[in-house]
C-alpha cells in the first residue's frame, strides 16, 4: 500500500515538473534513460482530440456606461439589443496530453487585466494546468458594448473611469465559459474548411494599402483577405460547435447607439446557434466568429458608415447574415479535411517600446521600436468611426496647425506629428508597454495571437514569416487571432505607417513595430518548430489596484402611488407578424441585477393553463431600453414579431430589481394579453 501511494506521488511530481504552467522559461524534464522524441514526431498522423465547448453571459450594465470603441464621451448605455457572450474551447490531443484555450468574446478588446485574473482564477482551480501560455483570449472587437474594463487610462478615458462591475462580469464570464469547456471535454475530431466571402467587406484605408510594392500587392487577388477558416468540432455523442476566423470590423452598429449588442459577428454567432437550438446553459452547441486581421477592414461596403441596410441594424443584419452564410456553406463541405498532429504552443512577453529589430526584418538597417504615441490622425477617427475630424486633417493638409505638427514630430516616430506621448506618462504608460505573443498549434493549424489590430497586409506578412518556419514542420494552416490576450492598438507596414491615415497614427511604437513582431513571432516559431523553450520575457505590470473608478449613477424613482413593474403604457389588443409589440413599466436601475444568464424580458405565449417563453433579451427580435422621465425610471420592451409565429394568446413579462434602503429587491411586471393572428 505505502509502495503504491509512493508510486503515485512520484507520479503526480513528474506530471508536475512537465507540466508546461508549472514553471517559467525552463526545458521539459528529460527523465535518465528516456526516450527523445522530436517535436510533434508522436502525433504525426493523429487526427483525435479531446473537445469541450462552453459559452456564458458577459453583458454588462446596461444604462449609463459609456461604451467601448468609438470613443465617443456621450455614447452610453441605455439598454439591450441582444446579450454579449464569451465563447470557449478546450482542446486537447491525446498522443501528448497537451491542450489550448481558445476564447472568442464579444468585447472591443481583450484587455491585459482581464486574462491576468482569469488566468489567476484557473490556476486557482485547475493548479498547472492552464496558464498563460496555452490560454487564447481573443475579442471579436465589438463597438457596441460597455467599456470601463481596462487596466490603462488610455482606454478607460471616455468612460471617464474604470468600472468594477463590468469588469468583474467579463471575467467571470469568460472564466466560467472556460469552466463550461473544460468539464465538456470528451473524444472528438475537428475539421478544417476554408472558402472566400466576396461581398461582406472594404479595406477602409486603401491609400495607405496602395502604398505597399505594387509586387506584393499583385500577389493577392484582394486588397483585404476575403478567405474565411472554419474549424468544425464534432465529438462522439454530438457537434459541440465551430471557430471561424474572418477579418471584419464590428461596426455595423454606429457611434450614436445606444444598446448593448454583438454588431455583426454576434448575429452571425447567433444564427448559428439558433439553428443548433443552443440553449446557452453547459453542454450546447457554440458557434466562435472569432476576429482576425481587420485592421482597415470595413463590413460598411457601400462607403464611409453605410453597410447598406436602412440603418444601422439593418446593416448589422446584413453583414452578420453574410458571415453566417458562409459558414455554414463550409461547415456543410463534405471536403472538408481532419485537422492531424498534435497540440503545442509557444508564448512570450516582449516590451514592445524597446525592441531592436535585426536588419533582415527592416530596409537592411537595425532600428528600434518607440515610446508609445499617438498621432493627429488617430483623434480623427477612420471613415466608420469619425472622431474630431478637423485635428486630423489639419496637419495632413497643412494648414494652420501645421508649423504646430511638424515640431511634434520625433526621430524615433518618423513621419508620424506625435498628439500625446501615451507611453511615457506617470506614474503609469496609458498603454502597455509589455505585450504578449502567441502560437497556439492544432494538428497542421497555427494560430497567431497577436494583441492589437494587424492591418490586412500586415497580417499576410506575419503569416508568413511564421509559415517560413512552420510550413516544413507538418504546418499547413494559418489564421491570426486578432485583439488577444493584451490590447496596444493597430500595427501597419511600414509603408502604410508613412502615409499616416487613421491606422498608422495608431501604431503605437514607430514605424517598425511590424518588423519586431515579424522577428519575434519568428524566434517564437522556431521555438516551436524545434521543441525548444523560449525567453518569457518581462512580467506585465498588474494594475488592478491603481484604478479609478467612473462616476456611477444608480438613481431610480416611481410615482407614490407605483409599484416597481407596474405597466406605464400597455400593448394593444392584436398584432399581425411584422409589427412591434411596445409596453413600458415603471423599472429598478439595470445595476441593481445585471440579469447574467437571465433576461430582463421574457415573450411568453400561452399554452393550456402554463405559458411558454419564445424570446429573451438575448434574442434579436426583441429591445430592452431603460430611460429616466420626470415622473420616473422606465423600462421599454420592444418585441417585432418575426415572420412564421405561431398564432395565439401572448403577453410580455419585465423582471428587474430595485433598491430599497441598500437591500436589492427584485420584481415582475405582466403587460396585458395580446393576440398575434395569421398574416
Amino acid at each position: 500500500m505505502n509502495l503504491r501511494i509512493l508510486s503515485f506521488a512520484l507520479s503526480f511530481v513528474i506530471v508536475a515538473l512537465v507540466s508546461p504552467c508549472a514553471s517559467t522559461g525552463v526545458a521539459p524534464l528529460t527523465l535518465p534513460g528516456a526516450r527523445v522524441v522530436a517535436p510533434d514526431r508522436e502525433c504525426a498522423g493523429n487526427t483525435d482530440f479531446r473537445i469541450g465547448s462552453g459559452i456564458y453571459d458577459i453583458t454588462g450594465p446596461a444604462s449609463g456606461l459609456g461604451m467601448m470603441g468609438y470613443g465617443q464621451v456621450g455614447q452610453r448605455t441605455r439598454g439591450i439589443h441582444f446579450r454579449l457572450w464569451s465563447r470557449a474551447f478546450v482542446i486537447e490531443s491525446p498522443c501528448n496530453g497537451k491542450r489550448v484555450v481558445f476564447v472568442s468574446a464579444d468585447l472591443g478588446q481583450l484587455f491585459q487585466g482581464v486574462k491576468q485574473q482569469v488566468v489567476e482564477r484557473l490556476r486557482y482551480k485547475y493548479g498547472n494546468l492552464y496558464c498563460d501560455k496555452n490560454v487564447v483570449l481573443s475579442a471579436t472587437h465589438n463597438h457596441a458594448g460597455p467599456g470601463g474594463f481596462s487596466h490603462y487610462a488610455l482606454y478607460n478615458l471616455t468612460i471617464l473611469g474604470f468600472d468594477r462591475q463590468n469588469f468583474k462580469t467579463i471575467v467571470d464570464g469568460v472564466y466560467q465559459s472556460i469552466v463550461r469547456a473544460h468539464e465538456d471535454l470528451a473524444p472528438g475530431t475537428i475539421r478544417i474548411a476554408r472558402g472566400d466571402l466576396l461581398d461582406a467587406s472594404r479595406n477602409r484605408s486603401r491609400e495607405a494599402y496602395e502604398k505597399n510594392p505594387r509586387s506584393e500587392r499583385e500577389r493577392y487577388a484582394y486588397d483585404t483577405d476575403k478567405q474565411m477558416t472554419l474549424l468544425k468540432f464534432v465529438r462522439s455523442d454530438r457537434e459541440a460547435g465551430l471557430i471561424n476566423w474572418f477579418p471584419v470590423h464590428c461596426t455595423s452598429m454606429h457611434n450614436d447607439n445606444r444598446l448593448i449588442s454583438g454588431d455583426n459577428k454576434g448575429y452571425a454567432a447567433y444564427l448559428f446557434e439558433r439553428l443548433k437550438t443552443a440553449d446557452y446553459c453547459p453542454h450546447t452547441f457554440v458557434a466562435a466568429f472569432a476576429q482576425s486581421n481587420e485592421g482597415d477592414v470595413t463590413p460598411n461596403v457601400c462607403g464611409d458608415a453605410d453597410g447598406g441596410g436602412v440603418n444601422d441594424v439593418d446593416s448589422t443584419r446584413i453583414s452578420g447574415e453574410k458571415q453566417y452564410n458562409n459558414a455554414l456553406r463550409l461547415y456543410c463541405d463534405p471536403t472538408a479535411q481532419l485537422l492531424s498532429g498534435g497540440v503545442d504552443y509557444r508564448h512570450a512577453y516582449r516590451k514592445m517600446d524597446a525592441v531592436e529589430v535585426m536588419p533582415q526584418y527592416t530596409d537592411g538597417f537595425s532600428h528600434r521600436t518607440c515610446t508609445a504615441a499617438l498621432g493627429f490622425k488617430m483623434i480623427a477617427g477612420a471613415a466608420d468611426g469619425p472622431g474630431i475630424g478637423w485635428l486630423g486633417r489639419a496637419c495632413d493638409e497643412h494648414k494652420f496647425l501645421w508649423f504646430i505638427c511638424k515640431k511634434l514630430h520625433s526621430d524615433c516616430q518618423c513621419e508620424k506629428p506625435i498628439i500625446a506621448e501615451i507611453g511615457s506618462k506617470k506614474p503609469f504608460p496609458w498603454s502597455p508597454p509589455v505585450l504578449p505573443i502567441q502560437l497556439a498549434r492544432i494538428g497542421n493549424l497555427v494560430i497567431i495571437a497577436v494583441p492589437g489590430e494587424f492591418t490586412t497586409m500586415a497580417g499576410r506578412r506575419l503569416i508568413n514569416t511564421v509559415m517560413a518556419q512552420l510550413a516544413h514542420a507538418g504546418v499547413e494552416y494559418a489564421v491570426i487571432a486578432g485583439l488577444s490576450n493584451a490590447y496596444a492598438g493597430y500595427v501597419t507596414t511600414r509603408e502604410e505607417y508613412a502615409k499616416q491615415l487613421y491606422e498608422g497614427a495608431s501604431t503605437h511604437f514607430g514605424p517598425w513595430t511590424l518588423a519586431a513582431y515579424q522577428q519575434e513571432f519568428d524566434r517564437l516559431a522556431l521555438a516551436l518548430r524545434n521543441g525548444d523553450s523560449v525567453d518569457p520575457g518581462p512580467p506585465p505590470l498588474d494594475l488592478r489596484h491603481e484604478q479609478r473608478a467612473a462616476p456611477v449613477h444608480t438613481s431610480e424613482w416611481k410615482p407614490l402611488w407605483k409599484h416597481f413593474g407596474d405597466v406605464h403604457r400597455d400593448t394593444n389588443a392584436a398584432y399581425q407578424p411584422g409589427q412591434t409589440v411596445n409596453v413600458s413599466f415603471w423599472a429598478g436601475h439595470p445595476r441593481n441585477d445585471l440579469k447574467i444568464q437571465d433576461t430582463y424580458l421574457m415573450v411568453q405565449r400561452q399554452d393550456g393553463s402554463s405559458w411558454v417563453t419564445v424570446a429573451r433579451d438575448r434574442d434579436w427580435e426583441t429591445r430592452f431600453i431603460w430611460r429616466r422621465s420626470l415622473l420616473g425610471s422606465l423600462a421599454t420592451v420592444e418585441w417585432t414579431i418575426p415572420p412564421g409565429t405561431r398564432p395565439g394568446v401572448y403577453r410580455i413579462r419585465h423582471d428587474g430589481a430595485s433598491r430599497s434602503h441598500g437591500t436589492v429587491v427584485p420584481y415582475s411586471g405582466l403587460s396585458r394579453t395580446f393576440t398575434v393572428g395569421s398574416p
